[in-house]
């Protein structure tokens, strides 16, 4: 029999799944819960009271905690290398894509859409196949995870390390190079202006003769539209695509 932890903030929602999952007599919920957070509290403790470890996940990707289910899942799979997880999820949401590409879950998993698998009878075979080490994905979701990391790698931000992308983030705030230093803690004053020009470099805007608040008001354009933009000298903008194309931007 597989014993199953069961994560979903729909209590209603949880409850009828959990009575349709044991109808089948192959399946025992062990622990279930609504928020992230309070499966891998459960997991962590699992050593401590000497407690059989479960067979496997049924999360829920989108929960109500700070902690979303795929995150769960990660720091969970820290402790519990390859514990199987089937994740599903009605929420269109490129976060969560972002956070699947993301996490480097390979095998013993399945991620579906809510609305396609939300049935007992169809969801405990993708439990039998994530236990035996299968891996399932959607075919939507899996399109949705290709687009969302393509778009990601085409991105501006791609081109920045953690530090410059935090930075730009804060140049769209509005906020002056005082306050960014003191938010990113930074000791050395000049820090931030080293990274700005960084910044400037990365998206093709340092050149010497051009004004350093005109660097700064397109860096924040770029960072805004998340796309890379360049101008020429008469200040028109065009979208540089990823072949090197140009077109107009409006």
């Amino acid at each position: 029999m597989i014993k199953l932890v069961m994560v979903e903030d729909n209590e209603k929602l949880r409850v009828a799944m959990m009575r349709g999952l044991l109808d089948s007599g192959k399946l025992h919920v062990v622990y279930d819960c609504g928020f992230g957070e309070e499966s891998v509290a459960y997991f962590n403790q699992l050593s401590a009271k000497e407690t059989p470890t479960p067979d496997g996940i049924l999360m829920d990707v989108q929960l109500a905690g700070e902690m979303n289910g795929i995150q769960a899942a990660v720091e969970i799979r820290r402790e519990y290398p390859r514990m199987p997880v089937v994740f599903y999820s009605i929420q269109d949401d490129d976060s969560f894509y972002r956070d699947f590409r993301n996490s480097g879950i390979l095998s013993h998993y399945a991620y579906v859409k809510k609305s396609n698998y939300l049935l007992p009878q169809m969801i405990f075979p993708l439990i039998e196949g994530a236990v035996r080490g299968q891996s399932f994905i959607d075919p939507d979701i899996e399109a949705r995870v290709k687009e969302v990391w393509h778009r990601d790698e085409n991105s501006p931000m791609s081109v920045l390390e953690p530090n410059e992308r935090a930075v730009a983030q804060l140049l769209i705030k509005g906020m002056n190079n005082e306050q960014i230093a003191a938010i990113m803690g930074f000791q050395d004053k000049r820090t931030i202006s080293r990274i700005n020009g960084q910044i400037y470099h990365c998206w093709g805007l340092n050149n010497s003769t051009m004004d350093e608040k005109v660097a700064r008001t397109r860096a924040v354009i770029i960072a805004q539209q998340n796309k890379m933009i360049v101008w020429d000298d008469q200040g028109n903008a065009s979208l540089l695509g990823e072949n090197g194309e140009l077109t107009p931007w409006q």
